[in-house]
């Protein structure tokens, strides 16, 4: 089956859905890693009770739609896999955004999810149905009812663009990374480049030649390390393909040392000396300017903010058609970017790498508990969840890559898996014991998060430093600040005791809970 064909799987819901929506077992939301891993687990075990909700056009999640320039993974390509998926087959030893979407398209149709799977369906909302123990999902072309919900639309689904005064006015193109419009031409144009991200210092090396004049925006300079990229050969792709084993033994041995590299993170910050030394190496063999050099200089900790790898960053920068701006922005008025000491800069194109809404994300105002209150409104003094996945007042609702899940050393896959254990466990005992619902006891959840914020002072990641990695109040809210292999063993098994287990409606008396 190509994977651009659609065949026909359960039923769409009405386009004006009320108590006759199709009713699932399991609505999973978003179609990325963790959408389509869930998805197989479940075949896996026979479950075919379930839908996978999907805005875009086509499964990948961020992989689909973040399709600048120069897309890379900062992961090895042997841990960006699924460990019963892996991959003989990539090209390169950091894959590339068109073979990782590749990947996950094939594992669609291996799996013949694409029948589970509408696509162009936004989630509008999901209200918890106390009494009929059930979610009420809606979608912008319709709705469904589930036992149980879970969100896998990641933290990096929700552009964030910042809010600078008279952006109104612009009368250029302007438009995210991970929205890249490939119908505008930049040839010759004067373009900004707002950010000096992950994602900046992949797309500007790309289009830097294209354009007539660049200024970059920076904030904060980043810490960049050599990449390591390198093409596999033929004789590697040709052993692991027929060696599955031998693939298995280099993705544990780059697991390890990945692994490894925490202990600069958590234990000793002053052990990322040494990479610093090799990224300020990196950076005077690449910059001559001693002024431009100062500019790029990072004034906090290697790892406080995420690690960038390129060769073709500062290159791109020592152009003399780039410049790199570190004044602040002021405001926009028509197609000039006004600076704080008054400066001007006229511009055609705005192109944002600001990233995403990672600790504020959108859709937590779509969700309602059992009170009707938002997920958003309960997370008001800051976004938190139980192993980064359940929420006290969601009953049956899962979060995947939630809260404290993110790494800044090693690959979100692990995670992933891990999570998805716990899920595949929690519903082996809805079944074997009877229950139609669960809901984590708030102590458990407020015991977990208190032992997780009691891990992070101290670390690499609250060293001082301004991230993406805390929220508004400068709490960490979104790395595990432990080693992945705790993680996996701590979502091993669905540990009832942190939850309020309760039967279906019509199996207990009046008021009766089973704890």
């Amino acid at each position: 089956m190509s994977v651009l064909e659609v065949p026909a799987g359960p039923p769409a819901p009405d386009e004006d859905a009320g108590a006759d929506a199709p009713h699932v077992r399991i609505a999973i939301v978003g179609t990325g890693f963790a959408g389509l891993g869930l998805a197989i687990r479940l075949k896996e075990q026979g479950i075919e009770d379930f839908v996978l909700i999907e805005r875009g056009d086509e499964v990948g999640g961020t992989w689909q739609a973040n399709t600048y320039p120069g897309c890379q993974c900062d992961v090895p390509s042997h841990l960006y896999s699924f460990s019963f998926a892996l991959n003989p087959g990539w090209t390169r030893t950091y894959s590339r955004q068109p073979e990782i979407w590749s990947y996950l398209r094939n594992l669609a149709a291996d799996h013949d999810l694409y029948p589970h799977i509408r696509f162009g369906h936004d989630l509008t909302g999901a209200a918890w149905d106390d009494e009929r123990q059930r979610w009420n999902v809606s979608t912008s072309r319709g709705a469904w009812t589930a036992q149980l919900l879970v969100d896998a639309s990641g933290p990096l689904s929700h552009p964030q663009v910042p809010r600078i005064r008279g952006m109104g006015s612009f009368k250029g193109k302007m438009f995210h990374s991970a929205e890249w419009d490939h119908d505008h031409d930049l040839t010759g144009e004067r373009v900004a480049v707002i950010g000096t991200g992950a994602s900046a210092i992949q797309f500007v090396p790309q289009i830097a030649e294209r354009v007539g004049q660049m200024h970059v925006f920076q904030r904060t300079a980043p810490w960049v390390l050599p990449h390591s990229d390198r093409p596999t050969t033929r004789l590697e792709r040709r052993l692991y393909k027929r060696l599955p084993f031998l693939q298995k033994m280099v993705r544990g041995g780059v697991y390890c040392s990945r692994e490894s590299l925490l202990l600069g993170f958590i234990k000793n910050p002053n052990i990322m000396s040494g990479a610093e030394k090799i990224a300020a190496a990196h950076m005077r063999r690449q910059v001559k300017d001693p002024v431009l050099r100062r500019k790029l200089t990072p004034k906090f900790r290697l790892g406080c903010k995420r690690v960038l790898i390129s060769n073709s960053w500062y290159p791109a920068l020592t152009r003399p058609d780039v410049e790199l701006v570190t004044e602040a922005i002021s405001a926009i008025r028509g197609n000039t970017i006004i600076l704080a000491d008054g400066s001007a800069r006229e511009v055609d194109t705005i192109i944002f790498g600001t990233g995403f809404h990672v600790t504020d994300p959108p859709s937590a105002r779509l969700v309602r508990g059992r009170d009707g209150g938002s997920l958003a409104e309960r997370m008001q003094s800051g976004i938190q969840a139980y192993l980064g996945a359940t929420v006290e007042g969601l009953p049956n609702y899962f979060k995947l890559i939630g809260p404290n899940t993110g790494l800044g050393h090693n690959s979100m896959i692990y995670m992933i898996e891990s999570q998805l254990n716990y899920v595949m466990d929690a519903l082996r005992v809805m079944d074997e014991q009877g229950y139609a619902e669960f809901e984590v006891r708030p102590a458990a959840m407020a015991a977990y998060n208190a032992q997780i914020q009691s891990k992070l002072p101290g670390t690499v990641w609250m060293s001082g430093c301004a991230s993406w990695y805390l929220d508004a109040e400068g709490k960490n809210t979104t790395i595990w600040p432990d080693f992945t292999w705790r993680f996996r063993h701590r979502t091993r098994r669905f540990n009832t005791r942190a939850y309020i287990m309760r039967p279906p409606v019509d199996a207990r008396a009046p008021a009766q809970a089973v704890a």
